[in-house]
This record gives structure tokens, sequence and C-alpha cells, in this order.
């Protein structure tokens, strides 16, 4: 217990939180990328997997308290460590040392933030299906299949929503804003876990663009294609 407190309470203790945090995080959003991805194999597959997912509670369920926590954990330590840095350095960083700090980097807060605001959104727009956020006029909750039994019809509830515009560039922009927040994040947690060296130090950085291109290009290759008409037949 006292461990517990100490890791806590220590800036380190900190560190490491937001490190594993964060790295459960980066898997979630590999596996939710990959689970978004079926859309480009058609509704059969994309429908089962929600089937799949809606009808085994436990699964769905220990997944988002999880993920919660997670993302209160990573939030909590980011806010304390900033805090803290800034307590113990009240004077601005000078010109020549903000050049030498990456763009990400410097704005991981904000862009955590903005993140924080698109994932609500996007779990109002697509989980609880609110109807007055997705812009259609429709309700996604009606939206069935042609299985027996039917099926809730994530194909075309994904290909309504991200027709719309505003929905699609609003989702492209906050990707993004991961994204850059992932490639400075993704190196900083190997730093925070001892990993990152002179040595390996140089192939972690590149590692951690490469892996923020790949989720950007995957998670926003969805909305353009749909844009682009993937999918219209659906809604037909």
């Amino acid at each position: 217990m006292k461990l517990l407190v100490r890791l806590f309470r220590s800036s380190l203790g900190k560190k490491y939180i937001m490190a594993l945090s964060g790295a459960g995080l980066v898997l979630f959003a590999v596996g939710h990328m990959l689970g978004n991805l079926q859309v480009f194999l058609g509704p059969e597959p994309l429908n089962a997997y929600g089937h799949f997912l809606q009808s085994t509670p436990e699964i769905l369920w220990g997944a988002r308290l999880g993920l919660l926590g997670l993302v209160g954990l990573h939030i909590w330590a980011a806010v304390k460590l900033t805090l803290e840095n800034r307590a113990a350095r009240p004077v601005p960083y000078d010109q020549g040392e903000l050049v030498a700090a990456s763009y990400a980097s410097r704005t991981m807060i904000w862009s955590g933030l903005i993140i924080a605001a698109f994932v609500v959104f996007h779990l109002l727009h697509y989980t609880v299906q609110v109807k007055a956020v997705n812009l259609t006029g429709q309700d996604f909750g009606l939206f069935e299949d042609t299985h027996v039994p039917p099926r809730h019809d994530i194909f075309k509830m994904m290909i309504t929503g991200f027709r719309q515009p505003l929905v699609s560039g609003f989702y492209v922009l906050a990707v993004g804003l991961l994204c850059a927040h992932l490639s400075h994040g993704i190196s900083a947690m190997f730093q925070s876990l001892g990993f990152k060296d002179k040595t390996w130090g140089p192939a972690i950085d590149k590692l951690a663009v490469l892996a923020a291109w790949v989720l950007f290009l995957g998670y926003s290759s969805i909305p353009v294609a749909i844009l682009l008409g993937y999918g219209k037949e659906a809604l037909r």
C-alpha cells in the first residue's frame, strides 16, 4: 500500500503511470482502428463484429471501464506533472529552448483536451447514438440489416454519419491531433520507462512518428473514402 501511495505522490511514479496508461491507450487505438477498418470489407463482417461486442456485455463494458480508467489516469498524471514542472521552473523558456522543443511536445495538454472533447462527441454520435449530434436528422438506433434475426446496421450508420462533411472534417482533425500527440507521446513513453538511450533513441523517435502516421492514415481513410462515395449503395 505504501508503495502505491509513493507511486502516486512521486514525480517518477506519475511518469510511470502516464507511460503505462498511454501504452494501454495506444493499444486501444490500434485495436479500435482495426475494428473500424472492417467497413472496407462490407456490411456483413462489420455488423457481425458489432453484434458480437453488443452481445457480450462483459467484454464490451470491461473494455469501456478499463478505457475510462486509463484515460482518467493519463489525464491526471499529465496535469499533475505539468503543474509540478511549472512550479519547479517559474521562469518561462526562452525562444531558443522553444525552438528546440517539438510542436507536438509543446501542445500535448491542449491537443489532449481537444481529443477528449472529440471522444465525447464520438461516443454521443456512434455509441449513445444521440440524434441531435449526427447532423442527418436520422435515428441511428433504428438501422437494422437484413440478417435473420436483424442486427444493428453499423455499416449503414458509419456511411450515413461520415457522409456529413462537418462530422468527417472534425473526425480527421481530431485524429490528426491525436497522432501528433502520439508522435511525441510514444517516444516519451519509452523514455519514462527507461528504454530510450543514445543508441535506441533515434530509432524510437522514428518508430513513434511512423506509428502516428499509420494510425492517422488508417483512421482518416474511412471518412475520406465515404465522402468520395464509398458505401453509398447502402443508403438506397
